[in-house]
């Protein structure tokens, strides 16, 4: 459960009692090289030869000249630049909230809640899908939105090192169609087999005159473990470690209202295909969000992680900070990951600044390990098979994210 302010414009809270809130990865190359301390020359390789066979649900590469073509060909497309505030989200007073709260309920600021039970930890979050759902009403697409529904949570409280129990789902609807709330629940079940978690229950609500006719709201949140010892904190990142990037299926579950507006400027239909590609616009969008839960639990058994950001409503820019201890920041580098051209589309139609884009949208990175030189070793020169991870970013002394 994250407490930025997320694509659905609700922001979402928790307690984290105990939690914090208080230049050497040039050294691994890959593109930022002027000395040689590790030897990875083969991942460097690895990594180029993944970032062409990546997921095969998302396309991965597209021509830009195709893009700006198609762009300035779109009629009456003479807007300024789009931003989330005038699609009606506004960061900044979800921020505001989170901090009026937690003078009522100090220690907000986790992806997770934690509350105390012998030598371990519950941690619990809770989330929904926010104005995704709009494009599930559209393009019919409804097998996928609850496996949306589940990643949500069990992302945020993975960020823990928290192993995820079970789950539970709100389904609220004006009439309900049994035959499209299995669809969905088929979803969450899905959601649930991947993240290795019991669809404890739930609840289906037929609320008449509440929705439109057709469309249904859902939310749902997670609970799981984790020993009071293997917490994953922050509290002992340093200047030196480095950021390592798992990639994202496209835009997952944030930035939705955004996308709309992009998608109403553009002049495109959700049964267009995303410029350059052969897929579906609307298959592109809806691409379910990557469950990291078995990747991450896997690599934090190894050793040497030290702190996870889930990548979600705020971006790169206000989720990878709140693992920081305070005094310490991120350099992000831009070019070491390949960008889904989803997002690139986004920004071109959008005519969207990248700094609102990096704040929007997960930019092909939806989960951020925190870690030392000798695990980023280990993480980078692993064979993962569909399991690839980015150098992306080092820690630095300072305050917030800069990018170079």
């Amino acid at each position: 459960m994250n407490t930025s302010c997320k694509g659905n414009a609700e922001v979402s809270r928790c307690v984290v009692n105990f939690l914090h809130q208080n230049s050497r990865a040039e050294e691994f190359g890959c593109g930022h090289s002027t000395k040689s301390f590790l030897p990875l020359s083969n991942i460097c390789k690895k990594e180029a030869r993944d970032r062409s066979s990546r997921r095969d649900s998302v396309v991965y590469s597209m021509s830009s000249g195709h893009m700006k073509n198609h762009v300035k060909a779109v009629a009456g497309d003479k807007g300024e630049g789009l931003t989330y505030k005038v699609s009606g989200v506004d960061i900044d007073a979800g921020s505001e909230l989170v901090r009026r709260i937690a003078k009522m309920a100090p220690g907000i600021g986790g992806f997770g809640g934690l509350f105390p039970l012998g030598d371990s930890y519950l941690v619990a979050g809770t989330d929904g899908v926010g104005t995704k759902l709009k494009l599930a009403f559209e393009t019919g697409i409804h097998e996928t939105i609850g496996i949306d529904l589940v990643a949500m949570s069990v992302n945020d409280i993975v960020t823990s090192g928290a192993k995820p129990l079970f789950f539970l789902d709100y389904f609220a609807t004006s009439r309900l169609d049994v035959d499209l709330a299995e669809k969905v629940i088929k979803g969450i079940v899905d959601g649930c087999q991947q993240s290795a978690c019991a669809l404890l229950g739930g609840e289906t609500a037929e609320m008449p005159d509440f929705y439109a006719e057709g469309e249904y709201d859902l939310s749902g949140f997670a609970v799981g473990i984790v020993k009071k010892e293997s917490v994953i904190d922050g509290k002992n990142i340093v200047v030196g470690d480095v950021l390592i990037g798992l990639p994202s299926s496209g835009v997952h579950s944030n930035g939705f209202s955004l996308v709309r507006r992009v998608l109403e400027r553009s002049g495109l239909s959700l049964k267009d295909n995303l410029p350059g590609s052969s897929i579906l616009l609307g298959e592109a969008l809806m691409a379910p969000t990557v469950i990291y839960v078995k990747q991450v639990l896997d690599i934090i058994s190894k050793g040497g992680v030290k702190g996870i950001a889930h990548i979600t409503g705020g971006g790169f820019t206000d989720n990878i900070p709140r693992v920081f201890p305070q005094g310490l920041g991120a350099a992000i580098y831009k070019d070491s990951w390949v960008v889904p051209p989803v997002f690139k589309w986004i920004q071109e139609a959008g005519k969207i600044e990248d700094v609102e884009m990096r704040r929007t949208f997960n930019m092909g990175i939806g989960m951020v390990l925190v870690v030392n030189q000798e695990a980023a070793r280990r993480i980078l020169g692993a064979e993962h098979g569909a399991n690839i991870a980015f150098l992306i970013g080092e820690v630095i002394k300072g305050d917030g994210v800069s990018f170079k």
